[in-house]
C-alpha cells in the first residue's frame, strides 16, 4: 500500500484556515479604505515575470540567492516576482502616454524569495505596495511616509509604538564619490550589515573595500554632501510641523534595492520584544526609464503581512474579524423543517445578513454546541411553531441571554449588532 502524502505544507509558506485568512483579509480591508481616503487606487498583475526584470536593477543577492527562477516550456527564463516595484515600472512604462499622472497606486501582491524561514521572513508573503508617481516634489516623499503613519494607525498602532528612520541615497552616493569608493554595492551592502556587526568585524569588512569610510563625511562641510544632508535635515523638519515628530536621521538606512536615488526610509517597532524594521521604501526615479522614454519620478513603499502581523501581536492590536463570519445560526428541530429554515434563511439573506443553517440531523443542543465552536454569535430555532406564529426566540451564546423577536424585526437587529 501507498504511503499517504504528507499534510505538510512547503517549507516556508502559510495555510491560511478560515479564521487565519479573516484575520488577513480583515486588515486589507482597513489598508484599502484607508487608502481609499488618499485616493489610491489597486492594481495587479501575475506573478510571473521575465527573468531579466529583476537582473537589471533589484539587488544581487535577491537574484542570485533568493529568486525562484526556471525555464519553461518554451525555454524561456522565468521568475516568480520577489517584489512588486519592477512590475509597476513594467506597467507605468507600457502605458504612460494614456495614464493621467501622477499616479497613486497600491497593490497586495503575494511575492517570493528562497529564504530561510525565521521570524519576520518567509518564502511567500504578502506585501502592502503603495507608490506615488510623476511628483519629483519632496512632498510626495513626505505624503507616502504620512501614509505609513495612517495605514499603522488605522490598525490601532500609536505614534509610540513605531519610529520612522530616513535616509538619503543622494548623500550616501555624494558620500561614497567624496571618500573615493568605487566598489559603492559592496560598501552599501556592508553598510546596511553593519548594525548586526562587531566593530572589528566592521573595520576588517571595509578595509578591504576603501581606506576611509564614508559615514564619516556625511556631517561634513563638503558640497555636495552638504547640500544634500540639508535637505534632508528640512525634510525631516517638514514631517515635524505636520505632526509626525516620530521621524530620526539614520546613516545606516540603506535599503537592500540598486533602483532607489533618493530619500529612503524604515519604520521600526519600537517595543523591546520586537526591535526590527517593519517596513520601508523611497524614491526610484529611474526605474521606468529602464523601458525606455524619460524618467518618471517615484516614491513608494513596501509592507510585508509578516512583519505587520507581528507588529500587531507585540502590541497586543485585536483585529475585528466579524464581517466575515456568520452572525446568526439558524437550527432546526428536526429534519423536516430544513426548507422552511432555509427559504427563512434565504429571506435573512436578502437583507444583507450572513446566515448559517444547520444540515444535520443532530438534537438542538448539539447544534448549539456546533455553533459556539464555529464562534457564531448568535443561534434560533426555526421550525413549524416559528412558521406558524412568526416569531423566534435568538439565544446570545456568549452570555446564554434568551429574547423573543418578530421575524420582521429580526433582519434590523442583526443589522444593528453586526
Amino acid at each position: 500500500m501507498d504511503e499517504p502524502l504528507s499534510t505538510d505544507s512547503y517549507k516556508g509558506v502559510r495555510d491560511f484556515y478560515p479564521a487565519d485568512w479573516a484575520r488577513l483579509s480583515a486588515i486589507f480591508a482597513r489598508i484599502r479604505e484607508t487608502l481609499s481616503h488618499y485616493g489610491y487606487e489597486e492594481y495587479n498583475a501575475s506573478p510571473l515575470e521575465r527573468a531579466e526584470l529583476y537582473e537589471s536593477k533589484t539587488s544581487e543577492e535577491i537574484v542570485n540567492e533568493q529568486t525562484y527562477t526556471f525555464m519553461d516550456r518554451g525555454d524561456r527564463r522565468v521568475t516568480l516576482r520577489p517584489e512588486m516595484t519592477p512590475t509597476l515600472a513594467r506597467m507605468v512604462a507600457a502605458k504612460r502616454r494614456e495614464l493621467a499622472f501622477p499616479l497613486r497606486w497600491f497593490s497586495i501582491p503575494n511575492v517570493f524569495r528562497y529564504e530561510r524561514p525565521q521570524r519576520g521572513r518567509l518564502r511567500e508573503h504578502y506585501q502592502l505596495n503603495v507608490d506615488l508617481l510623476g511628483v519629483a516634489d519632496s512632498k510626495a516623499d513626505g505624503e507616502i511616509i504620512v501614509i505609513g503613519c495612517e495605514l499603522l494607525k488605522a490598525l490601532g498602532a500609536a505614534d509610540k509604538d513605531f519610529v520612522i528612520r530616513v535616509n538619503s541615497r543622494a548623500l550616501l552616493d555624494n558620500a561614497c564619490e567624496a571618500a573615493g569608493v568605487t566598489a559603492k554595492k559592496r560598501y552599501m551592502h556592508l553598510l546596511d550589515r553593519k548594525a548586526k556587526m562587531t566593530p572589528e568585524e566592521y573595520s576588517a569588512a571595509l578595509a578591504a573595500i576603501t581606506q576611509r569610510d564614508p559615514l564619516e563625511l556625511i556631517n561634513g562641510n563638503a558640497e555636495p554632501i552638504r547640500d544634500e544632508k540639508k535637505k534632508l535635515d528640512d525634510f525631516i523638519a517638514a514631517l515635524a510641523a505636520s505632526g509626525i515628530s516620530n521621524v530620526v536621521f539614520d546613516p545606516l538606512i540603506v535599503r537592500g534595492f540598486d533602483y532607489y536615488t533618493g530619500i529612503i526610509f524604515e519604520f521600526f517597532d519600537t517595543s523591546p520584544a520586537n526591535p526590527r524594521s517593519l517596513f520601508g521604501g523611497g524614491r526610484y526615479d529611474n526605474l521606468v526609464a529602464l523601458f525606455g522614454g524619460e524618467p518618471v519620478p517615484a516614491v513608494g513603499f513596501g509592507m510585508g503581512d509578516v512583519t505587520l502581523l507581528d507588529f500587531l501581536t507585540t502590541h497586543n492590536l485585536p483585529i475585528d474579524t466579524r464581517a466575515s463570519r456568520p452572525q446568526l445560526y439558524v437550527g432546526t428541530p428536526n429534519v423536516n423543517d430544513l426548507p422552511a429554515a432555509q427559504k427563512f434563511a434565504d429571506s435573512l439573506r436578502k437583507e444583507g445578513c450572513r446566515i448559517f443553517v444547520n444540515l444535520s440531523d443532530r438534537s438542538l443542543g448539539d447544534q448549539i454546541k456546533d455553533a459556539v465552536k464555529r464562534n457564531i454569535p448568535l443561534f434560533i430555532a426555526y421550525g413549524s411553531d416559528e412558521v406558524a406564529n412568526q416569531t423566534v426566540r435568538m439565544k446570545i451564546l456568549a452570555t446564554g441571554e434568551e429574547m423573543g423577536l418578530p421575524v420582521s424585526e429580526l433582519p434590523s437587529h442583526l443589522r444593528s449588532g453586526s
